[in-house]
């Protein structure tokens, strides 16, 4: 089989587990963490390997085959679909790592899984041929399903000076995950917090997000597919904007679905079907979704075709696709609000995914990349002229 059927038979595996994931809904609040059968269910997919090297048994797929997956899996579970999307990505990261690092990870088991927590609320201090790094980081989302942990950390010198801001990988052996997950949306994420007492830590486990910023990494010497020369933060922003649009699909379905068979005893027996302000709804959300979702890839692919020319991805579509990420964040949640504002009060019921999806999309809107206003600034700033520090995007 090759690749792009390979790639094919995931995304036909994953569409395949829908109703499943679906069925779990519950059962994921209950635990407050993606049931085991899920995510065994998506390994045997090859689902987390779409991402990852060839070297170690990867697919090097295309991103936007990973995002519209993630899209599917939301659609039918926000916190599934959540966990898949920020533990799915992982191996892109790690793929820029020093091959030191990739061995340690996939040398022995090609299947190991890595979460994540990238604000820098630890601190790092500079050591012969690495680091001490400890503390505390939290929202480490799907961390009861991985064997190792990315880490953003400060770098201080001795005299207490940041030097640098690196991710820091650590094996499960090194750090404890700290139970405090009690949450009303993406309460199935399992997102807790990972503390790590003071542990070295190689060089070669560590990425400068000086050079991430860059489109670099020490990786990219074993790993030369134009997917590993893609922007760090248009690759990942993505990557929380995707389960959000996807919750917004299953949503429109949901509320569709309702208002077909919804008589509305308000309004004398009236059909929702027939209501001309119900159909209006309709068409507006369902514009704001496929809006969003299309902006998303559009400048995924903008981004690839200039990578595969050679050449550099200017500044001002790095800020455009963190502009059009957090945009589609907020059209996919709009369309969530006049949705569920205009079901009924059965939507209110426990099991209906509408419900579900308006707390979790809601939760996923506070995540640090989907903060609206510091992404929109920066893309009208540089618009005026002034200086956008390309690091961050």
């Amino acid at each position: 089989m090759n690749r792009s059927a390979e790639v094919q038979s995931v995304l036909d595996g994953v569409r395949d587990l829908l109703p499943t994931f679906r069925e779990r809904s519950d059962e994921g609040e209950r635990l407050r963490v993606v049931p085991e059968a899920s995510i065994k269910e998506l390994e045997e997919t090859g689902f987390f390997r779409l991402l990852q090297p060839t070297r170690y048994g990867g697919l090097e797929a295309d991103p936007v085959d990973f995002y519209t997956a993630v899209r599917d899996i939301a659609s039918a579970d926000g916190s599934t679909g959540w966990v898949a999307s920020v533990v799915g990505v992982h191996p892109w990261q790690v793929a820029l790592f020093d091959d030191e690092a990739q061995k340690a990870v996939w040398g022995d088991d090609q299947s190991v899984r890595l979460s994540s927590s990238y604000a820098p609320t630890g601190k790092a201090v500079l050591a012969e041929g690495g680091f001490k790094l400890s503390g505390k980081w939290s929202f480490s989302s799907g961390c009861d399903h991985c064997s190792w942990v990315l880490l953003g950390g400060l770098v201080f010198n001795e005299d207490g000076q940041v030097v640098d801001f690196r991710t820091f990988m650590v094996p499960r052996e090194r750090y404890q995950i700290v139970d405090v997950w009690n949450v009303v949306g993406l309460r199935g994420t399992g997102s807790n917090d990972i503390v790590v007492e003071e542990t070295f830590i190689p060089e070669a486990f560590t990425l400068s997000m000086g050079e991430t910023g860059q489109c670099k990494g020490p990786g990219q010497a074993v790993n030369t597919s134009d997917l590993y020369k893609l922007p760090f933060h248009s690759i990942f922003t993505s990557t929380i904007a995707t389960p959000i649009i996807g919750m917004a699909m299953g949503a429109y379905t949901e509320h569709v679905e309702m208002q077909q068979k919804r008589v509305r005893a308000a309004y004398l027996g009236e059909k929702a079907s027939l209501d001309p302000f119900a159909a209006v709804r309709i068409a507006r959300s369902s514009s704001e979704i496929d809006a969003a979702w299309a902006l998303l890839m559009n400048n995924v692919r903008e981004e690839q075709d200039l990578v595969a020319r050679g050449e550099t991805i200017p500044l001002e579509l790095r800020l455009r696709v963190r502009r059009d990420q957090v945009l589609g964040t907020a059209r996919a949640i709009e369309a969530i609000d006049s949705l569920f504002e205009a079901s009924g009060g059965r939507a209110l019921a426990e099991g209906t995914y509408l419900q579900r999806a308006w707390r979790d999309a809601h939760a996923g809107r506070v995540h640090a990349a989907n903060d609206p206003e510091r992404a929109l600034q920066m893309y009208g700033a540089q618009q005026f002229g002034h200086k956008v520090d390309p690091g961050m995007y």
